[in-house]
């Protein structure tokens, strides 16, 4: 069965709990890329707080990477229908990324540069924390990928401060599988925006995602499995 409205409060809200993602007059960014993660996480947040115990307040920021075909207006739609405040950042991240600084792997800068955009359009809007619509799936990967490439047992904490910008980083829906927010946005007709960045689907991310999924099909409960080992593993942040 798809996962329904209540059951996205339910998880997202254990997170907040758990980790003490939210406190009483937060304003919060939600970074809404047009991706079923961020709508999700804008729908889970916008309707908590109408009556989670902490007051808090919610805003949608849109970094437009400057892809051409990238049609954030359904965002906006979606954003007016919650009721809950849009703001587009124009930017050429894209042209610098592909183009101009022609990487050959392109993924981490241009997440720098993203992340740049959206928490310094954050502090301009007086916001307290950022939300991202990381998943459990994101943060086992994440792990993996980390093991991989790295050699070193790490993945993203579900706060993180941030001492530049003084802003919070928060995932709260960190405690929902992927699989779940798929079903959402099927039940709800979440209305995602497709991904124009020529690099989707060839990352080590992608082949990570492709591994893990190979691995869960050979060893079913692997994913539960490795998603407590780093709630377990004395990962700083957990």
């Amino acid at each position: 069965m798809p996962m329904k409205l209540q059951q996205l409060y339910s998880l997202t809200r254990q997170a907040m709990d758990r980790y003490r993602l939210v406190e009483s007059g937060d304003h919060i960014a939600v970074g809404v890329s047009g991706g079923k993660d961020s709508l999700a996480l804008l729908y889970a947040l916008q309707g908590l707080s109408g009556f989670y115990p902490k007051k808090f307040r919610v805003s949608a920021i849109t970094v437009d990477l400057g892809f051409e075909g990238f049609d954030p207006s359904p965002v906006e739609e979606l954003c007016r229908k919650l009721e809950v405040p849009w703001h587009l950042v124009p930017t050429r991240i894209g042209d610098i990324v592909f183009k101009e600084r022609n990487e050959a792997s392109p993924c981490s800068l241009c997440a720098r540069m993203r992340k740049g955009a959206l928490n310094q359009k954050a502090k301009e809007l007086g916001c307290s924390k950022v939300a991202y619509g990381h998943h459990k799936d994101d943060i086992i990967e994440t792990m993996m990928l980390s093991l991989l490439y790295e050699g070193r047992f790490y993945a993203f904490p579900p706060y993180t401060w941030l001492d530049r910008s003084q802003l919070a980083v928060i995932r709260p829906l960190m405690l929902v599988p992927e699989a779940d927010i798929t079903g959402f946005k099927n039940r709800y007709q979440l209305p995602v925006c497709k991904n124009p960045c020529p690099a989707d689907g060839n990352t080590q991310r992608s082949y990570v995602h492709r591994l893990i999924r190979n691995l869960e099909q050979e060893n079913p409960g692997v994913k539960i499995r490795l998603f407590h080992a780093v709630v377990d593993g004395n990962i700083p942040g957990y």
